[in-house]
């Protein structure tokens, strides 16, 4: 028995989507990239912006995180429209410092590459860099209490994923002088 109102993703549109409402909401993927060049240039110093754009378009083509983003803006939005009930619709809408669901759903990118991705979520989300100073900006009328969280997670799996590249980079050079460690 066939059925035509089978639901399917297409994982394409969510893909635009995810870009679309990075762009909504006022987040370029080079303002992410910027904040990956920040945790990786000590460690990298020949890193450039378009390589760090790079992986943090590789971290975006992840559903993980594409599913991490949507979410987090749509509940974002619903806040700015007073749409969601009380409590949530105040601690939301206050990024209420003992509400941990915004950092818990951003870990969940951050988990995509790897443990290493925590410390550089945790650095940026304190340090508050860049686009994250912008986000944060409670005098702008919009509220970006998950996606403040999210654009630092997108950054620290996108720099997660450079730290693995660039070891495996060094280990096959090292193999190919003959010199294995």
């Amino acid at each position: 028995m066939s059925q035509l109102n089978v639901y399917r993703l297409n994982s394409k549109e969510v893909a635009k989507a995810t870009e679309d409402w990075l762009t909504k909401r006022g987040v370029t993927k080079e303002q992410i990239g910027q904040l990956v060049m920040l945790l990786q240039k000590d460690y990298f110093p020949e890193l450039t912006l378009a390589e760090c754009v790079l992986n943090v378009e590789s971290v975006l083509s992840k559903r993980e995180v594409q599913n991490a983003v949507l979410t987090g803006i749509q509940l974002d939005m619903l806040a700015e429209e007073g749409k969601l009930l009380p409590p949530l619709q105040n601690m939301i809408a206050h990024d209420e410092g003992l509400y941990g669901c915004d950092e818990v759903l951003a870990l969940s990118i951050v988990n995509v590459y790897g443990s290493i991705g925590f410390t550089n979520f945790g650095y940026v989300d304190k340090l508050k860099p860049g686009v994250l100073r912008k986000l944060n900006d409670k005098n702008s009328g919009e509220i970006h209490t998950f996606l403040d969280d999210i654009v630092g997670a997108i950054a620290a799996a996108a720099s997660s994923r450079i730290a693995h590249r660039k070891q495996a980079e060094r280990e096959e050079a090292a193999e190919a002088v003959g010199g294995g460690e």
